[in-house]
């Protein structure tokens, strides 16, 4: 009875990281092409690549729950090249952007809403992992805490945002944006590099 009321948790909380990441990736990536900032309009399009990652992790729950001995789906599968696909697309977009902004000396209206999102995220993302992790550890169930570890990835990504952000308004140091958006495409990389593993059959 423990164990339905724990997976039920974990179901609740894949449902909420997929809700919160599309409503996260609407408002970025809106403000992030409104104060032209490279840095926050990647975050927002990376929030959409973990929306699909997230639907992946749902379905996975949902085996779990039916057999825990159970090996990844097509669904699944499919889900992990789409996401590493999409996160080495968005890493190569991200390293395209910076260099341009390099070339042309460009500099975002504003990084306040950078501030304002990364700080927000931070809170959700800690409090996910946290969750994750205690719910994961209640099952024993490996495959559950793994996703929570993932979920540090997107705690180190907020920190990256939030400190280009409050560089830029302390200092007004232009080129902090571009390098926090190399900073997240260094970040897209590995999380695409581990998708595929991921669907190699590593964990």
């Amino acid at each position: 009875m423990m164990e339905v009321k724990y997976y039920k948790r974990v179901m609740w909380l894949a449902v909420f990281t997929i809700g919160y990441n599309l409503l996260e990736g609407i408002v970025s990536v809106v403000l992030g092409i409104h104060d032209e900032t490279l840095a926050l309009l990647g975050f927002g399009i990376d929030s959409f690549v973990e929306v699909i990652s997230g639907i992946g992790i749902f379905q996975m729950v949902i085996r779990i729950r039916k057999n825990p001995d159970s090996s990844r789906s097509r669904f699944e599968k499919t889900a992990l090249i789409i996401t590493g696909s999409a996160f080495f697309l968005l890493a190569a977009g991200l390293v395209a952007g910076s260099s341009l902004n390099l070339l042309r000396n460009h500099e975002p209206e504003a990084t306040t809403w950078g501030v304002v999102v990364s700080v927000v995220s931070l809170i959700v993302m800690l409090w996910l992992y946290r969750s994750k992790m205690s719910c994961g550890k209640q099952l024993k169930a490996e495959s559950v805490i793994a996703d929570a570890k993932c979920t540090l990835v997107c705690i180190y990504m907020s920190v990256v945002l939030l400190v280009s952000s409050v560089v830029y308004e302390l200092t007004g140091f232009g080129w902090v944006d571009t390098i926090g958006a190399l900073g997240l495409a260094w970040f897209s990389f590995t999380e695409g590099r581990e998708a595929f593993e991921k669907a190699k059959g590593k964990e």
